[in-house]
């Protein structure tokens, strides 16, 4: 495995550090965040972050994925109009959506 992350830190005196920048850029850690130290049998020890229940990696990847392309090309927007908005319309128009509701036993 290639290292992404060759870092030193130092212990203080209450057995405190400093997560070094460059390991909280490749996790995206933010003040605040928790991290999870994982330790081998052969006694590496892994940092991760520790991420909501309902976080999706994969949906996380693809909006920055997203966000990205957009601040890269943001000529290539376009609104919903025309054909396609009225489609949309037509499958989800006039349906009313409570995100805070839980779902019911058959939708889960």
């Amino acid at each position: 495995m290639v290292a992404l992350s060759n870092d030193i830190s130092k212990l203080t005196a209450r057995y405190q550090t400093t997560v070094p920048s460059g390991v909280r850029k490749q996790l995206k850690l933010q003040k605040g965040d928790q991290i999870r130290y994982c330790t081998d049998p052969n006694g590496r020890v892994y940092i991760e972050p520790v991420r909501e229940a309902g976080d999706d990696p994969a949906l996380g990847a693809f909006l920055d994925f997203l966000e990205a392309d957009i601040h890269a090309n943001p000529a290539r927007l376009q609104a919903f109009s025309g054909r396609l908005y009225d489609r949309l319309n037509g499958l989800v128009g006039g349906v009313d959506v409570n995100i805070d509701d839980s779902l019911s036993p058959d939708d889960e």
